[in-house]
């Protein structure tokens, strides 16, 4: 044997040497900086650390950093409305959808309900999804193509749904949030790959997210999960079929954004605030340079691309220019839409979003009070919390309801108050005047069209003028109606380091030598 081949031997020998001792080219396993004790190792307890590191970003969505704005009116409220009086808030960062939901998503969704409860007892299911095409039927106007055609004919697939109520919304995302993470679940084999072709007939067998991290819901493993490589480990070594929050593999819900947040998304600020470099030592210069009034002021090309040709002056939404004036001239139309257009016109703002500007107005997550920027907190604002938490049955354990979603309950008073963060369960009327006067409350339909069920809108849509477009401003419709000039877009926490995956939570300094003197 020559000196080479003596010496690759010698090597192999020392790389096996060191797996068996659970070490892989010198590489420690990590281990608890409080107990000493290794993670991830049988013989130590075997407390499992996953290996994922950041969120993903799932389906349709784009990352918006969070930051500081002036939320609220920009322009004069011509409406006399004083419902967007300006106030500097924090918004956390999040992802949203880089579209509005269109009619071939919301489809899929019909689809897949109409599969999964196709029994008679689940009729009502059923027909609870599907949206209001009547919502385009006008005493004095021949919609009635619209009603037809819109929601079905492929021409409109990627125009944004409407018909919608703000609970089919909510809807949609709880559907969509189970459908990402059972893909989620089967991309890395921890579910067999033929539940997602086995669908019909499957009604409170389905899969949600929920029941399945309470261990109430038991899909097919698939050929990953009890594979050796399998990653994620029992405590005594063996493969686990089982996936925790904790893993990292399951995203969080898919949700509608609150009105902050999507307030700030469509201002799209990080344009005035280029980031130099991914280095955590690098930074924007915190500027807002500009109190700008719609969506596309500050968008990453300017008002002008000289490379392609100027488009300085041509529409940058769909809206209606002035009475009768919904789409400009035969042969110079000015933004080619009488209705709506499609989800992906127009140019994006700064964060990459489509259309927060025009085409439809969209519901958001906030129950609307008119003084609600000058009540809600600085950081996250929000209006329309009602704790709950899971119902525990007769056997002290979660169940599942006829959807096979995991029942909740209302938080109580009772339980509320003796902590000193929140007292009551139900925290929607908090501190918005009514409650102040015993027995004064919102008179709905008597003396205010405001109630506890009056979501906000925000955006303005095709058919309104051009004040409607600038975030700031806000208007509201009951949360079981709908509209021809109302759709949606989703959105989803963020978790993790708010700057972004690869940036850490704070600010790192390089470490100095000190000179520490030995006792």
């Amino acid at each position: 044997m020559n000196l080479k081949n003596l010496v690759i031997l010698a090597s192999c020998v020392a790389v096996v040497s060191s797996c068996k001792n659970g070490k892989l080219f010198g590489k420690k396993p990590e281990s608890s900086a409080v107990t000493g004790w290794n993670y991830n190792d049988k013989n130590m307890g075997g407390y499992q650390v996953s290996s994922e590191k950041e969120q993903r970003t799932g389906p349709g969505l784009v990352f918006v950093q969070g930051g500081t704005f002036t939320m609220g009116a920009t322009e004069e409220d011509v409406m006399s409305d004083w419902n967007n009086i300006p106030r500097r808030v924090t918004v956390n960062s999040f992802y949203i959808d880089r579209t509005e939901v269109a009619n071939v998503h919301y489809r899929e969704y019909l689809y897949w309900v109409n599969n999964v409860f196709d029994g008679d007892e689940y009729k009502a299911v059923r027909d609870g999804a599907l949206p209001d095409t009547l919502c385009w039927r006008s005493e004095l106007a021949y919609n009635e193509p619209l009603v037809e055609y819109y929601f079905r004919h492929p021409s409109y697939n990627y125009y944004p749904v409407v018909g919608v109520s703000w609970k089919q919304a909510h809807d949609f995302c709880l559907w969509r949030s189970d459908r990402v993470n059972e893909k989620a679940l089967v991309d890395r084999g921890f579910i067999n790959k033929n539940s997602l072709k086995n669908i019909q007939g499957l009604g409170q067998e389905n899969f949600n997210t929920k029941a399945y991290l309470m261990g109430e819901y038991q899909p097919t493993p698939g050929t990953a999960a009890k594979s050796k490589k399998n990653p994620l480990k029992n405590p005594n070594g063996t493969p686990r079929t089982q996936v925790t929050f904790e893993d990292g593999i399951l995203f969080p819900n898919y949700r509608l954004p609150t009105e902050a947040e999507w307030e700030y998304a469509a201002l799209g600020y990080i344009n005035q605030n280029p980031l130099p470099s991914t280095k955590d030592s690098k930074r924007g210069e915190e500027l807002i340079a500009n109190k700008q009034v719609y969506s596309w002021s500050q968008n990453t090309n300017g008002l002008r691309d000289e490379r392609r040709g100027s488009w300085q002056g041509t529409f940058l939404a769909n809206f209606k220019r002035g009475s009768g004036d919904n789409m400009g001239v035969a042969g110079g139309l000015n933004d080619n839409a009488v209705y709506t257009s499609s989800v992906t016109s127009f140019f994006p703002n700064g964060f990459g979003l489509y259309n927060m500007s025009g085409n439809v107005s969209e519901w958001v997550e906030d129950v609307y009070r008119p003084l609600s920027p000058q009540d809600v907190n600085d950081v996250a604002p929000f209006r329309g919390n009602k704790f709950s938490t899971m119902d525990m049955g007769k056997e002290n354990k979660p169940e599942r309801d006829s959807l096979g979603r995991i029942k909740y309950r209302d938080v109580t008073d009772e339980e509320s108050k003796n902590r000193r963060n929140y007292q009551k369960g139900d925290v929607i009327n908090y501190l918005d005047g009514d409650s102040l006067i015993a027995g004064i409350s919102y008179g709905y339909g008597k003396t205010t069209l405001i109630s506890d069920h009056s979501r906000v809108i925000k955006g303005g849509s095709w058919n309104d003028r051009a004040y409607w477009l600038s975030p700031g401003t806000r208007r509201f419709m009951e949360e079981d109606q709908s509209s021809s000039t109302v759709g949606f877009r989703c959105a989803m926490d963020r978790v993790g380091s708010a700057a972004g995956n690869g940036r850490k939570t704070g600010i790192s300094y390089k470490q100095r030598k000190q000179n520490v003197r030995k006792q």
